[in-house]
């Protein structure tokens, strides 16, 4: 036999009502509101952060030059007088794949021959030590700037030689490059002279194709036959370069030599 069973539903219409619960219930929005605030402002600021950390960090692993070849070039008399040291150095210098633009003006190159070392900045870099190049004009040619960077000196910060370097464009197709303002894309080449001249070398008339007429100055660097040089180039951001290498034993009687690589 089955036992009658009853259920009853529970009904419970009541609920709070008034002022406090409405204090209560707007406190909590406000709550709710400030801490949803604050988590935005805080997301925001990550965000930028995480943004511009990111930017930077790209940047410094993909603006790097590349230094594709070096030759050096022995000042000269004639085809058959010429120095015994080397008196240019000449680098051509490009552009690493994906790397951002870079801003000659801003690179520095440290040459040492292991006796002494030259920091060298862009012709036109007046920053550092509060002058440009004596004589540098951002309207003349890359080839009078280099026959100054050979032949000028000034009271400071001194002879040209030992504190300037000098470029001229090779490949230049978007024309962002100039003697004023030398910035690299990708896909420019250009040529950095380096001055190394040597205080026994100053007798000559010419280095290269440039007339220095036995005026040019000492670098206080010596390229001679077996010399270690190490070159580094140092941009505004990103990677550092390199080039090291070993002078051949005998310049021969050659007036071009290729040093690296």
């Amino acid at each position: 036999m089955k036992s009658n069973r009853k259920y009853n539903l529970y009904r419970n219409s009541s609920a709070q009502v008034g002022i406090g619960t409405l204090i209560i219930f707007i406190a909590m929005v406000l709550v709710a509101a400030v801490a949803a605030a604050v988590l935005i402002q805080t997301s925001g600021t990550l965000q930028q952060k995480a943004q511009s950390t990111g930017k930077e960090a790209t940047q410094e692993v993909s603006s790097n030059l590349i230094v594709k070849g070096i030759d050096g070039i022995r000042a000269k008399n004639s085809t058959a007088d010429l120095a015994g040291n080397i008196s240019l150095l000449k680098l051509k210098v490009g552009l690493n794949v994906g790397s951002s633009s870079v801003d000659v003006n801003q690179v520095v190159i440290s040459i040492t021959d292991g006796t002494g070392t030259n920091n060298l900045i862009y012709a036109n870099n007046h920053k550092t030590y509060g002058y440009t190049m004596k004589d540098f004009d951002v309207s003349a040619t890359a080839a009078d700037n280099l026959h100054d960077l050979l032949t000028g000196t000034q009271a400071a910060p001194g002879a040209n030689a030992k504190y300037y370097f000098t470029v001229e464009k090779i490949r230049d197709e978007d024309g962002s490059f100039t003697q004023g303002k030398p910035v690299m894309n990708t896909g420019d080449l250009a040529i950095f002279y380096v001055s190394t001249v040597c205080a026994g070398d100053t007798t000559f008339d010419k280095i290269g194709t440039t007339t220095v007429s036995k005026a040019q100055k000492d670098s206080g660097l010596e390229v001679g036959p077996r010399a270690t040089i190490s070159i580094v180039l140092t941009p505004e951001s990103g990677v550092v370069t390199n080039a090291d290498f070993i002078t051949p034993s005998s310049y021969g009687t050659k007036e071009t030599v290729v040093l690296y690589p």
